[in-house]
């Protein structure tokens, strides 16, 4: 390598310490810098000049975006879950909305992902005859001899109200619901560990993440897999609209010619 300084000559050549110090001082995701095309970890300045180039630029070309060289709003800094700085409307601008927008995104993403879980289930229940299950869009529909429609709407309302009143509560008023004398003594059992966290023996059986300010790691997992989930959700609404059948059925009709039954074949057939 060579670099040219002043009175230095042309073709001087680094010494290693050079190296490991420009080296060790940029890495991103594991690797250095270096490793990477479109990052250059050492360029010539000449002494007499100085770098036009801030120190805030390097910090955001180090971060991951939803956009490649995006410059992140300055609401989203980086520290909350799955942050790669998307909000083209500016709707987090306000902190309390973005507080509760981050709230809301991991409520739709859990119930995505259990969605997504329950209906891929039961199709190949369904499928493959092991039970005879309705199609999913269908399930709703389906009399239970146990107890009357009516009965099951009115139970479900008030499980699903008391369980998203406690939610809120602990929202507007974090760790209030792990109090004693706020859910008939199992409170315990509960043990909130930050709002949208819960935890406990009943919703954290394994113990993971029981230490969740520092727990990001398993945070950006749970919040990739849910946006997944969404979409996920939204293709099979789709698909059932287009199709009249389930997800299965849609993925062995695909399998048995992958080169004329697509996407593609499938829309416009549905369109003509």
């Amino acid at each position: 390598m060579a670099v040219a300084m002043g009175s230095r000559t042309l073709f001087q050549p680094l010494s290693a310490a050079a190296l490991a110090s420009a080296s060790s001082s940029s890495t991103f995701a594991g690797k250095h810098i270096s490793s990477y095309p479109f990052v250059s970890t050492f360029s010539p300045v000449s002494p007499t000049t100085t770098t036009s180039r801030p120190h805030s630029t390097i910090v955001r070309a180090q971060r991951p975006t939803w956009l490649p060289g995006l410059d992140p709003p300055p609401h989203l800094d980086g520290t909350l879950a799955g942050d790669y700085g998307f909000d083209p409307l500016g709707l987090g601008e306000d902190p309390e909305s973005l507080r509760w927008y981050v709230q809301a995104e991991l409520v739709h993403a859990r119930l995505a992902m259990a969605g997504v879980a329950g209906i891929l289930f039961t199709d190949l229940l369904r499928v493959t005859k092991i039970s005879n299950l309705p199609v999913w869009y269908e399930a709703g529909a389906v009399k239970f001899n146990f107890a009357s429609t009516e009965t099951l709407f009115i139970v479900q309302l008030l499980l699903m109200g008391f369980a998203e009143t406690k939610r809120y509560m602990d929202f507007t008023n974090p760790g209030s619901q792990s109090q004693e004398g706020t859910f008939f003594g199992l409170e315990a059992a509960l043990e909130g560990l930050e709002p949208g966290y819960p935890g406990g023996p009943l919703l954290n059986p394994l113990g993971l993440a029981k230490d969740i300010k520092n727990a990001h790691d398993w945070k950006l997992k749970e919040i990739k897999n849910g946006r997944l989930a969404m979409v996920a959700m939204l293709g099979i609404f789709i698909q059932a609209n287009v199709t009249h059948v389930g997800p299965i059925d849609n993925l062995m009709e695909h399998l048995s010619d992958p080169w004329h039954r697509t996407v593609i074949q499938t829309m416009c057939g549905a369109g003509s």
